[in-house]
């Protein structure tokens, strides 16, 4: 017997306890019949102003992951869904992508798991994206490096990489609208393809929308296309409009 809300599919997500942005965004794009069970992934909301650096944040999350999964697990979920883009990609490229998939499938079995390592290039191919990218993020210069040794891996060509300077993890929920705009025409040019944004706390789902009306070319927020590839991956197509071309015509 399938569950009564959740008759489609129910998706257990874990994001950090600091999102705010995941939940909402997701449910703003959940079909009829699909249950978004969400657990945080607990981190503390550190002034990132007073030391520390994005590794140890990602340290802090990664030593977090499984009692999430644990807890999120309980639901019997269908899928698992990785509401974290900085930990699906730190560290490694692909290969970490892999390892965390490895380690949630030991907790919570062989169900399938979505997250930004897998999602992104699979979005970027689906729009037909084959030239250089623009990249906007909140993890400061540290950031750049790894974004640009994760997409050399799936082999998409990073021209120019944008970190949006943040006060604490919870703050980048707190980020406006006119600053995400900001950072979308610096990593914008006549040679880019594509503007990819990472940081699953930035409430970028429905700029990127916007973005594209004026671009005339992708711009593809994490939350979208992570949501967008679990869905896809189970056969859901449902389309949803104002959050850009990927949900409302893929």
């Amino acid at each position: 017997m399938s569950n009564t809300i959740g008759w489609r599919k129910v998706f257990g997500i874990a994001t950090p306890s600091v999102n705010t942005v995941v939940q909402p965004e997701y449910d703003d794009m959940r079909p009829a019949g699909v249950v978004n069970h969400c657990e945080g992934i607990f981190v503390p909301d550190d002034d990132a102003r007073k030391g520390g650096t994005a590794d140890d944040v990602i340290r802090k999350i990664d030593l977090a992951v499984e009692n999430a999964i644990e807890r999120v697990a309980t639901c019997r979920p269908d899928h698992i869904v990785l509401g974290i883009s900085a930990e699906s990609i730190w560290g490694g490229g692909t290969a970490a992508a892999r390892r965390i998939t490895q380690r949630i499938q030991a907790i919570a079995g062989e169900l399938p798991v979505t997250q930004a390592a897998d999602a992104l290039p699979a979005a970027l191919e689906t729009l037909g994206v084959k030239g250089k990218i623009g990249i906007l993020h909140p993890y400061g210069d540290r950031g750049d490096g790894q974004l640009r040794a994760f997409f050399d891996d799936v082999e998409f060509d990073v021209a120019r990489t944008r970190s949006i300077s943040i006060a604490s993890l919870a703050q980048i929920a707190h980020v406006t609208a006119s600053q995400m705009v900001s950072a979308i025409r610096e990593v914008d040019g006549d040679d880019i393809d594509a503007i990819v944004q990472f940081g699953a706390n930035l409430p970028f789902g429905r700029v990127a929308a916007a973005a594209e009306l004026w671009l005339g070319k992708p711009v593809v927020a994490v939350n979208v296309a992570t949501y967008w590839h679990a869905l896809r991956s189970e056969g859901i197509t449902d389309r949803v409009e104002g959050y850009g071309s990927l949900m409302s015509r893929h």
